[in-house]
């Protein structure tokens, strides 16, 4: 001590420094520490509870935050979606005509109330004119359809234009699925930004653009990214949830599932969606709250009714007609189709956005886009099976052909219109159905290819919907193909007993709904969520069978050309620190051959408990990049006394020279527990014990990394000390294993960027 009286020595922990505890952009987060951190401040209040009634009611509302937070959350997601649902419904019509008595009408809705609608032709009315009436008077003949053509082309182009534009000025990260980024995010990554204000607004707008404009794309992925940006803010309303970064990815697991119940209407796929796809970590709160607040948002969309027929979804459909087990073999003929062209379009996709990343095709994403949506344009405006959206595609693809039916394209209508009411068995093939079936396998071609160079564009772009229309297809042109052969077959061994003349047998519809889920589970590799996504989608509880024999084998199909979906596949190729549970680690190596620092390296960067200024910590920070160090006892013991995070350090150390007196680059900085007896003359000492982690992990140099891999995955940890008999020996970092693992399976270490 000075000779002019005591100094207050600052100690962090009894006068908590702000920014201590806080993380940086591109950095894991310390599960463990957050872990502790929550519960020692719910024990603060529990305890208080019992002193006083405020504190009973603080106890009380801080218990009931969460269930405020999801109630939030639900409402406001389900709202957005609703917007979402209803403005590209009212663009994507748009591009082909336009309603006089109100141009905010979709085409569906203008002509509700019109009295002058036949049965035929159910989409004319007097009020809804295409731009060739306008603009030429006329709907028949050559120059008509080149002004639709023209048209059609021209607004596609300024949606994506804009769309493109909107993203670039204003929120970057607003861009493709944002699946692959909120998985990382929820393993403990720290993206600052993607969850903002910004990114939700620009979202928002550029997805409906970018469905609008006709790309072979779907908005189910970005919702989920939009439900996510939608809680992320939301957090900031309660400090439980806004100082704590583990408690706000509980909140972000449950939103991943608020996001799919309001993209398909499926609350419990959802849930199980966010627990086998998206979350890292997944208590049994989690699931509760996932479940309440899908609930509530399908609960708002439901009250928005945004497609008018009291459905979820654009394509919702009822099919009656039983299955029989004979059909199971071109199910699972489409679950491996499924499968192959899931293996093939990771691999084409992947090799087409590292093109994109490694030449100059990257640093024009405006021209990209416009010139794909040009080309998506000229090409869906001949067929009409690709020139509606990808929704309404797979709601027509889906739908049973019946006499009554309101779909757009009949099928079967050429043959029908000269036949009585009561045939609605299977019928031979009309020449309208030779048409339609050259068609579908055009627009199956058009999709495949299409859809490999649009996800991954700089636009908010789904792969849900591209990758159900193709599955969609192809399982329609099947299950027209067995419907004819059981009509003129009906006498073979395999219909025989259940397929009689007259009968209808085979429901076409139902294999498109399978082929959807074939392809997607290929694409995704989800498998239970699935089936419920699909299930819940079309109210068909009795297909359960069939859906879980092809998502099933598209599984296993895919899973045989490589282990990883397309949401891994694109995590790494953007280089995130992200840990695949999944994935198993089949080397044996121990943790000696994969800590830092190497053989040949310079020692380890470590702290010692005394004995260091103030100074030369501050030059040990600035000389290294680390993003923390081992505390030990002495330079030559190297006993192993704790770790202390760098941004930690240098909050403190500015923290201490401003409020703290006498605080100089000659000050000890002292991590024990009381401070070492100094010189009269000497700078107060700095203590730092408040920031030190006293109980960091540690394994010995002999562990086997097959079980410090599970360490890191089940703990979810930043980084791993490494001893040998008490002494310290060197370090482990996600990033090492994550580097390891790479140069394991041959690709380059140097991929994994951040952290």
């Amino acid at each position: 001590m000075n000779g002019n009286g005591p100094t207050k020595l600052v100690d962090p922990l009894e006068d908590p420094v702000p920014g201590v505890g806080t993380y940086e952009d591109f950095n894991t987060i310390d599960w463990v520490r957050e872990k502790s951190k929550d519960r020692d401040r719910h024990r603060e209040i529990t305890n208080k509870s019992r002193q006083s009634t405020v504190a009973l009611l603080h106890s009380v509302s801080d218990a009931f935050s969460g269930w405020l937070l999801m109630l939030l959350v639900g409402l406001m997601s389900g709202a957005l979606a609703g917007g979402i649902d209803i403005a590209a419904h009212w663009l994507t019509d748009m591009k082909g005509g336009v309603c006089l008595i109100g141009f905010w009408f979709n085409h569906e809705h203008c002509c509700w109330t019109s009295n002058e609608t036949t049965f035929q032709e159910r989409d004319r009315c007097p009020q809804w004119q295409s731009w060739a009436e306008l603009i030429t008077g006329t709907s028949e003949g050559a120059f008509a359809y080149i002004v639709n053509y023209l048209m059609y082309i021209f607004w596609a182009l300024l949606f994506s234009f804009l769309a493109v534009t909107l993203v670039r000025a204003f929120a970057p990260y607003a861009c493709g699925s944002g699946i692959p980024e909120i998985k990382t995010i929820l393993s403990g990554f720290i993206i600052r930004g993607y969850l903002g204000k910004w990114t939700l607004i620009i979202k928002t707008i550029t997805l409906v653009l970018a469905v609008s404009s006709g790309l072979s794309l779907g908005k189910e992925g970005p919702l989920v990214h939009v439900a996510c940006c939608c809680a992320n803010i939301l957090c900031h309303l309660f400090t439980k949830y806004r100082k704590n970064e583990a408690k706000r990815r509980e909140v972000l697991s449950a939103a991943a599932a608020v996001g799919v119940s309001v993209a398909f209407g499926a609350p419990i796929g959802g849930v199980l969606f966010s627990l086998e796809e998206v979350s890292y970590y997944f208590p049994l709160k989690t699931l509760w709250r996932s479940f309440f607040a899908a609930l509530v948002a399908a609960f708002t969309l439901r009250s928005i009714n945004p497609f008018g027929n009291s459905r979820l979804v654009l394509f919702y459909v009822e099919f009656h007609a039983p299955w029989h087990l004979v059909e199971l073999a071109p199910f699972i003929l489409l679950g491996i189709f499924g499968g192959l062209w899931g293996a093939l379009f990771i691999r084409a996709n992947i090799a087409w956005c590292r093109r994109r990343k490694s030449t100059r095709l990257g640093h024009y994403p405006v021209i990209e886009v416009l010139v794909v949506a040009a080309l998506t344009a000229v090409l869906a405006f001949p067929n009409s099976y690709t020139r509606m959206s990808g929704a309404e595609l797979i709601s027509e693809l889906f739908n049973d052909c019946s006499l009554l039916d309101s779909s757009h394209n009949f099928i079967y209508f050429v043959f029908f219109v000269f036949l009585p009411v009561s045939i609605l068995a299977d019928r031979p093939a009309g020449k309208g159905l030779y048409t339609a079936l050259w068609q579908l396998a055009l627009a199956l071609v058009f999709k495949m290819l299409i859809t490999v160079i649009t996800f991954g564009m700089k636009v908010p772009s789904g792969l849900f919907i591209p990758s159900m229309a193709i599955g969609a297809i192809a399982g329609r042109l099947l299950g027209v193909g067995m419907e004819q052969l059981a009509y003129y077959n009906h006498d073979w061994f395999i219909f025989k007993g259940w397929c009689s003349p007259g009968a209808d047998c085979i429901t076409p519809g139902l294999y498109a709904m399978v082929g959807a889920a074939a392809c997607l589970g290929g694409v995704t590799r989800m498998t239970v969520s699935l089936v419920v996504i699909m299930f819940e989608l079309t109210g068909g509880l009795e297909y359960i069978v069939p859906l879980m024999a092809a998502t099933m084998t598209s599984k296993w199909v895919a899973d045989a050309f490589g282990r990883e979906g397309i949401y891994e596949a694109h995590i790494r190729l953007n280089g995130y620190p992200f840990l695949e549970p999944k994935e198993e680690f089949e080397h044996s190596s121990l943790t000696v051959d994969v800590m830092r620092p190497r053989r040949s390296d310079p020692a380890l960067a470590v702290l010692t408990q005394e004995g260091m200024t103030v100074g030369e910590v501050e030059a040990l920070v600035e000389s290294t990049h680390y993003s923390g160090f081992p505390v030990v006892v002495s330079k030559e013991s190297q006993r192993l006394v704790g770790f202390a995070l760098r941004r930690d350090l240098l909050i403190s150390i500015d923290n201490a020279r401003k409020r703290q007196e006498g605080i100089v680059s000659a000050s000890q900085v002292v991590f024990t527990e009381h401070a070492p007896s100094q010189a009269p003359d000497a700078p107060p000492p700095l203590r730092l014990r408040g920031i030190m982690d006293l109980s960091p992990f540690t394994v010995t140099d002999h562990t086997p990394m097959d079980i410090t891999v599970d360490i890191f995955r089940k703990l979810g940890l930043r980084q791993c000390l490494v001893t040998h008999n008490g002494r310290l020996l060197g370090i482990i970092t996600k990033k090492d294993i994550l580097k390891h693992m790479a140069q394991i399976a041959n690709r380059d270490p140097d991929s994994i960027l951040f952290n």
